[in-house]
């Protein structure tokens, strides 16, 4: 049946694989995806959204890179919101609320039409090798499919068991069955393996709860979009979400159902996320608060389905019910289904390279909550990396990898493989040490050159970047270049509470002041026409302030990244054995030997390797 070799197989239809099998087949691999069920490729298994804290930057990165989540997220957007906003431009993180069932099918669309790939709908319960090389997959129904790369991107799927209070059966989510075999073969190769958990919240019947008892929270007047391509345009219309909060009697309720709680009882033994606990754990925890958000999120335009943000558990069906009844607005709820606990297999990342290929089998990948991550746009970003490098791989040609000052996406996979992780993974505005270089408005400028010259970002794409990035230029040099006189800023001074000037002085001064924003010169005549001749949108405004008002804090982040980056630049051979040098630190040389990092900067950054152990390295290499 299969009797040619694909170039690059991806296994899974989530979020990773479908951006692992999009990149792939865009750079001109020949790829197969694999997926249990072909109409769930791209499913929302958790919250209707993309983007949020520093989840909304990754999105934006992957749309510059040439990936598809942008794109799909824009097309089936029901509400959009950049948060922060009170906040520095490094902080602004875009968020879209989502129709679940139209982001699935305009996924599929897309990747239907990506010439190069093919489908193929079964469980792969097994993999081919040769020597230490990937050789391709087996499925269920005993059909052996050989490939150069493999991309593992298998979710919550691996032996995946959920939890419903004292019930619990195996499945990868609700309404779908796990995926076995896999763990067991990686294992037997010397591979480490461990278990996670996520949860989800019950879905309700919108018709059934009362907004009036709720806090309406409505999108952004004017709002924006991921994408960076012209595929895509601003909503015009929005749905509304709303928000409610538990209360003391609600938490008495969700009590009672503790000793029935698989999180309490022992039968769950893995770890959930931290920053999105259940809410049985965040009373536990929390037992001070006498009450937590609830976000009332619908799922589409059309569907009453509703979803519960901020009551993920896996207490007994009739304890969930019970105690959101009790919650403001849900006085008559209706289930569509109760919450759950899921647990999977994962393999500590420590095991990959910063490609994500992993470190004993050539060709292949991991990507996505395999890895121990949590989060659709986590998944994602991984899953472009990996489907970027595993072309690379199979065509011979030189790695794709992204540092800390380049990008999240570098930040991400360098925690991953340098750090490791014991619970869930999720990125945070908090994790980037350079977040001002890695705001949500210059991703294109940072990222669509690159991934052009490997062959992924189109012409169009890259042309469409130069164009405004030079229209940001030029904005700014008009800003530096030209005088306003005092006559015509003072009433824009005044009205913002700013100290007046008695003699003229260049606009960007006036725009370097913190609450001077540059929509404030719109009336100003000279500006008002600079603006229309050049064709200037908001995206170039926003990222043209941004540059003005930041340079300084932006030129030092810059250059503070330049100096420590010069260690990337100092590698460690392949082969360096660590247990030679009786200077370092052994909890040093054992973690060292077991991550092999391939710069002194990575190693610098794995937990337990001191300043004086760098040194001793350094000098040991002859630097």
């Amino acid at each position: 049946m299969f009797h040619d070799i694909y170039d690059v197989i991806v296994v899974g239809g989530g979020h990773a694989g479908a951006e692992a099998a999009a990149a792939a087949a865009n750079m001109g691999s020949k790829t197969l995806l694999v997926t249990m069920n072909l109409q769930n490729i791209g499913q929302m298994s958790c919250n209707p959204a993309m983007g949020g804290i520093a989840k909304g930057q990754i999105v934006r990165e992957i749309d510059a890179l040439g990936g598809y989540s942008g794109i799909v997220s824009d097309k089936t957007a029901i509400q959009f919101k950049m948060l922060n906003r009170s906040k520095g431009p490094a902080m602004w993180s875009p968020r879209v609320q989502s129709d679940r069932m139209l982001f699935a099918a305009s996924w599929r669309n897309m990747l239907e039409q990506t010439h190069k790939l093919d489908f193929y709908q079964d469980m792969v319960t097994d993999l081919l090798f040769e020597g230490d090389h990937i050789n391709g997959v087996i499925t269920t129904l005993g059909i052996e499919i050989r490939a150069r790369a493999v991309v593992l991107t298998s979710g919550t799927f691996l032996n995946g068991l959920i939890h419903i209070g004292e019930k619990q059966f195996g499945g990868g989510r609700a309404g779908e069955s796990a995926s076995f075999g896999i763990t067991e073969r990686l294992v037997s190769r010397g591979f480490e393996s461990g278990r996670m958990k996520t949860g989800t919240p019950p879905r309700v019947d919108g018709r059934s709860l009362d907004y009036t008892k709720m806090i309406e929270q409505p999108g952004d007047a004017s709002p924006s979009k991921f994408s960076y391509s012209t595929q895509t345009t601003p909503l015009d219309q929005q749905r509304s979400c709303h928000m409610t909060y538990t209360s003391p009697i609600v938490h008495d309720l969700l009590r009672e159902g503790f000793d029935k709680s698989p999180m309490f009882n022992g039968r769950i033994k893995s770890i959930g996320p931290r920053y999105c606990p259940s809410v049985e754990d965040k009373i536990n925890r929390f037992a001070e608060k006498e009450r937590h958000q609830i976000f009332v999120e619908p799922e589409g335009w059309d569907t009453v389905e509703v979803y519960v943000n901020g009551f993920s558990t896996s207490l007994p069906e009739e304890t969930q019910f019970k105690a959101l009844r009790a919650v403001a607005g849900f006085n008559n709820v209706k289930f569509f289904r109760p919450g759950y606990a899921i647990e999977y297999d994962y393999f500590p990342p420590t095991q990959l390279k910063h490609t994500l290929e992993t470190k004993s089998v050539n060709g292949l990948f991991f990507a996505g909550q395999i890895n121990g991550t949590t989060g659709y746009e986590e998944a994602a970003s991984q899953g472009i990396m990996a489907g970027i490098n595993a072309h690379q791989f199979v065509h011979e040609k030189d790695p794709f990898t992204l540092s800390r000052d380049e990008a999240y996406i570098g930040v991400l996979i360098d925690d991953l493989i340098t750090k490791g992780t014991e619970e869930p993974y999720r990125m945070f505005t908090s994790r980037a040490e350079y977040r001002t270089l890695l705001r949500q408005d210059n991703a294109d400028t940072r990222l669509t050159p690159k991934s052009h010259a490997v062959g992924l970002a189109t012409n169009e794409r890259l042309q469409q970047m130069v164009r405004q990035s030079s229209k940001a230029q030029s904005l700014i040099s008009f800003f530096s270049k030209t005088s306003i006189r005092p006559e015509a800023v003072n009433p824009i001074l005044e009205n913002k509470a700013s100290a007046l000037v008695k003699q003229s002085l260049k606009m960007a001064k006036v725009l370097a002041r913190p609450n001077i924003r540059i929509e404030d010169f719109m009336a100003y005549q000279p500006v008002a026409a600079f603006i229309e001749d050049n064709d200037i949108n908001t995206s170039v405004l926003e990222q043209a302030e941004i540059q003005v008002k930041y340079e300084g804090y932006i030129a030092k982040e810059k250059a503070q990244a330049d100096k420590l980056t010069q260690l990337d630049y100092v590698p460690i051979p392949k082969d360096f054995d660590y247990e030679k040098v009786k200077s370092l630190s052994i909890e040093a040389r054992q973690k060292l030997t077991k991550i092999k990092p391939v710069t002194i900067a990575q190693a610098s950054r794995i937990s337990g390797v001191s300043p004086s152990d760098l040194s001793v390295l350094l000098v040991y290499m002859g630097r």
